[in-house]
């Protein structure tokens, strides 16, 4: 039946262009019924934070402007995805559904039982992979185990044939004679009643153009210096494609292709070594969702197991202080300014923060990837789970627990003029470089010279480190120890 009308559901891949499940549609013929369902009860312990709902209410109408210039619209509707797609399959005529796969644990459960149900009805439901170079399971040991480090795990990638070339959007889409209902995208509530918004507004453009033109303006203006300036928090030497890709504004497949070929025409300053380290970047999404699908217990508990029996200590205080960036650690609050103002933040930074909760804290990692789940607008529960137990030391390939970063050191050596911090920490800004990460042992004469009062407009540091340092270090001892 080419002629009968296809659903097709959007979720994380929020664009025309290199949709699988949007190419097969085109392909198989008919009406095509775009629909977004809005299930925040479906996403188990993870529904959306508060960034990510800004930034989804912005794609979904970047969308729908996308699909109305290809003589289409995008249906909103919330609830129940499976009762709302049967509706929709009654109200049209339905005979096929098609959508691009997602990973998390509830959302491959939810999913089974979709198309399970659906193909008792008769209905061709099919699910793509729109959002990975490599499917998780294409990925394997010789041993056919999945892998826990990452460096074999993207040399096998790397071994295979290149990913397919993306499709472009070039569709007209047909569009059904009469439109079921639809919700207004102000219905699903996704914009905070108190606009603290405004700061993601000013530090993004959202959609699928926005996506594209970001990427290219990181080919062509920072990924020559990539290698060495992704370190380096005070200039824009990063992709800033994580969001985009966390909604599936761009595939990684079009990031793929578009940075091989500006190899190939040498529009990179003839710098591969920092094309390759950015491609190495999204290996990393890519071993992370691999982590996620084939430990799926990782989203909430380490995957080292012993790690469970690790002596955190709950301190309200130390984290309030993290959370405000107060803590009297430059870089760090610097970091936690940024993030709460843009919904982002450097990755040399998040590193380094999150280094100074779970290890100078003892706060547990969980902790972390909550905050950094509700204020990112990358919040990308594969990635946010990989990096916090990369930190942790309790992961795949993670960092030993006794690597832990010094926040002045780290500051010294990758904000060395202080430009990071005197952005984000104002109170601080006229301190000389020499004091700009440790204002604290300034001589009197220099805080007075700054305007700067410990105590006062900035506080004294919430650790010492030296001593909570080897604090972190004692409590690992007592892992060890344990049996």
């Amino acid at each position: 039946m080419a002629d009968s009308p296809i659903i097709v559901w959007f979720r994380n891949d929020l664009r025309l262009s290199d949709n699988p499940a949007l190419d097969a549609a085109v392909e198989r013929g008919g009406p095509i019924i775009p629909i977004y369902i809005w299930s925040p009860d479906e996403e188990a312990d993870w529904q959306l934070g508060g960034a990510s709902k800004v930034w989804l209410h912005y794609s979904l109408q970047s969308l729908n402007e996308a699909l109305e210039a290809s003589n289409s619209r995008l249906l909103i509707r919330s609830g129940q995805s499976l009762p709302i797609i049967q509706e929709m399959i009654q109200e049209t005529n339905a005979q096929a559904v098609y959508w691009n796969r997602r990973y998390e644990p509830y959302s491959i459960q939810r999913d089974s039982i979709v198309k399970s149900e659906l193909k008792k009805q008769n209905i061709d439901a099919k699910s793509f992979n729109g959002s990975l170079l490599f499917e998780p399971w294409e990925i394997q040991t010789k041993q056919e185990q999945p892998y826990k480090v990452f460096t074999p795990f993207w040399k096998t990638c790397t071994s295979l044939p290149e990913p397919d070339e993306p499709t472009s959007a070039a569709h007209k889409i047909q569009s059904i004679k009469h439109w079921p209902k639809s919700q207004k995208l102000e219905t699903l509530n996704l914009l905070p009643k108190i606009q603290w918004h405004n700061g993601i507004l000013n530090s993004w453009s959202i959609g699928e153009a926005a996506a594209k033109k970001q990427l290219r303006h990181f080919i062509s203006e920072a990924m020559s210096e990539y290698s060495v300036g992704r370190d380096i928090p005070g200039k824009p030497l990063t992709s800033r494609m994580s969001p985009y890709l966390h909604f599936g504004e761009i595939s990684p497949r079009q990031i793929w292709h578009e940075v091989v070929f500006a190899l190939s025409n040498n529009d990179t300053g003839n710098d591969s070594t920092s094309a390759w380290a950015f491609l190495r970047e999204v290996g990393w999404r890519e071993f992370a969702y691999h982590l996620m699908y084939h430990f799926p217990h990782t989203t909430t508990d380490p995957l080292r197991e012993k790690f469970s029996r690790f002596p955190w200590k709950s301190n309200p205080r130390f984290l309030q202080a993290w959370q405000k960036g107060e803590t009297g650690l430059p870089i760090i609050d610097a970091g936690m300014r940024e993030l709460w103002a843009t919904g982002w933040m450097h990755n040399r930074v998040r590193m380094v923060v999150a280094s100074l909760l779970v290890k100078n804290m003892l706060v547990p990692w969980q902790e972390g990837a909550r905050w950094f789940w509700d204020t990112l607008v990358d919040a990308d529960l594969a990635s946010n789970t990989f990096g916090w137990q990369w930190t942790a030391g309790c992961g795949a390939d993670a960092a030993p627990f006794f690597r832990i970063f010094n926040p002045i050191a780290q500051g010294e050596k990758f904000d060395g003029d202080g430009e990071y911090v005197r952005k984000w920490v104002p109170e601080i800004n006229n301190l000389p470089d020499k004091w700009i990460h440790k204002p604290w042992e300034a001589p009197a004469t220099i805080l007075n010279d700054a305007g700067v009062t410990l105590g006062k407009n900035y506080p004294y540091p919430v650790v010492d480190l030296k001593i909570t340092r080897q604090d972190a270090l004692e409590a690992y001892q007592t892992l060890k120890r344990m049996k």
